[in-house]
């Protein structure tokens, strides 16, 4: 029983990358037009881009939901969950 994930599910860690992407796109424009020196806005960008990836795979992993436990799937309330 091969459980073969959808379309959906293979491009979601590209939405999340890409979000981080476009906020550090804007962060790094807002920064670039504030001080207009590159190098400031560079890393700007790139901290915005690690900051929101990490905050996202945070998230994700707070609302992930757990596995069954492989004794509660022949036998619910057996007391190992």
């Amino acid at each position: 029983m091969t459980n073969t994930p959808s379309k959906r599910e293979m491009l979601r860690p590209l939405e999340y990358v890409m979000l981080a992407g476009l906020a550090a796109l804007f962060a790094g424009l807002v920064v670039l037009m504030v001080t207009r020196d590159v190098g400031i806005s560079v890393i700007v960008a790139g901290l915005v881009f690690v900051v929101v990836t990490i905050g996202i795979a945070m998230l994700v992993l707070a609302i992930s939901p757990n596995a069954t436990p492989e004794g509660e799937r022949e036998a619910p309330g057996t007391g190992n969950d």
